[in-house]
């Protein structure tokens, strides 16, 4: 998006299933994203905030789960989130060591916007993610203030940029250079038709390992660049789901699960001291935070209409990975680290896609 020039344009499309109108997970009406870019030396860091709808969040919740493939991350509110399967704030993604200060942002965020927290009714349970970038930048500095998340929070957009960008600046991905990518799929049925939109983090696999359309380019790659480093898959992806598909907090769960099948398709075989976390939500319903006076109606598709969610969530998710590569560009950081961004590649060996 913004004139960036994505994994479609080089003439490779993944799956069967068409994508929605901007190919992001902002094809979920209502979804909207913001960045914070911190770009400076040592400094290679950000934010990235997720709005799930426009409106008031804590009073108006949306069915959401999250689903850990493998658990070497360090989120924040998912305990609630698998508990009463609501979510009630926005999804703030950023480096490991700056979960804090996020939720501290966020809590602010919510406060502000809703004076009864913590005074006429209870307490707030902010989401966050994250990713370690510390390759690239200075993890230990943590430059990420609440200021910046605040500025994310409240700059979001329909478009947005990829790659590099907000809490992707100093995320590596597959030994190249990672950062946040976004896709969506439309889902024909017969009551409707539905999106699925997927964003990611990504900052996981070993170069010799990326297959593009079930291409192991990855090889073809490695033995073009100069390894100075031993390959090690010690990295972590975060996935956010969202639709507008009618949908329990199960069967959401269900759907999050499928999402494993994109990041094997890019090559990932879940490493141990790799952390694959998934999040997602619908906004087909929304759930009051007061109790109202008779029971709530809750609409959800039959579980035959899921298989076609199955194969939207695991496209996006594949696709999406491969926009945070292609977008992505290199980037200089801690300690002169550097990697190369898989758009120089190509342009540097003078291959396509389709060569590889």
């Amino acid at each position: 998006m913004r004139n960036q020039k994505r994994i479609r344009d080089y003439g490779v499309e993944i799956g069967k299933m068409k994508p929605g109108v901007l190919n992001a997970i902002t094809d979920v009406e209502g979804v909207s994203i913001g960045h914070v870019t911190l770009s400076e030396g040592d400094m290679q860091t950000g934010v990235t905030a997720i709005l799930p709808h426009q409106g008031d969040l804590f009073h108006e919740k949306l069915i959401a789960s999250s689903h850990v493939i493998n658990g070497f991350g360090k989120t924040m509110g998912t305990i609630q989130l698998a508990e009463l399967g609501t979510l009630e704030t926005p999804i703030v993604l950023t480096n490991t060591l700056n979960v804090g200060t996020a939720a501290n942002a966020v809590i602010d965020y919510m406060l502000e916007k809703n004076p009864d927290i913590g005074n006429t009714t209870g307490t707030v349970n902010p989401v966050i993610g994250e990713c370690n970038d510390m390759f690239l930048n200075d993890v230990r500095g943590r430059f990420v203030k609440e200021e910046h998340v605040r500025q994310a929070l409240d700059n979001t957009a329909v478009e947005f940029e990829e790659g590099a960008v907000g809490a992707g600046r100093g995320m590596l991905c597959y030994s190249l250079k990672g950062g946040i990518g976004t896709a969506s799929r439309i889902m024909e049925q017969e009551h409707g038709t539905y999106t699925i939109g997927v964003l990611v983090l990504s900052n996981f696999g070993m170069l010799s390992d990326l297959t593009i359309d079930g291409n192991p380019i990855g090889e073809a790659l490695k033995k073009n660049i100069q390894q100075t480093h031993k390959e090690e898959d010690k990295g972590s992806v975060m996935v956010i789901v969202a639709t507008d598909l009618p949908l329990s907090e199960r069967q959401l769960n269900r759907i999050l699960k499928r999402a494993v099948t994109g990041l094997s398709r890019t090559g990932s075989i879940i490493t141990n001291g790799s952390g694959e976390i998934v999040l997602g939500f619908s906004t087909a319903n929304k759930i009051p935070h007061a109790k109202p006076e008779k029971t709530l109606s809750i609409e959800t598709i039959h579980e035959d209409d899921l298989d076609e969610a199955f194969r939207a969530v695991g496209e996006a998710v594949e696709e999406a990975v491969l926009n945070s590569l292609i977008t992505a560009e290199a980037v200089v950081g801690r300690y002169g680290n550097e990697r190369p961004a898989l758009k120089e590649l190509l342009e540097k060996y003078a291959m396509t896609l389709k060569d590889l």
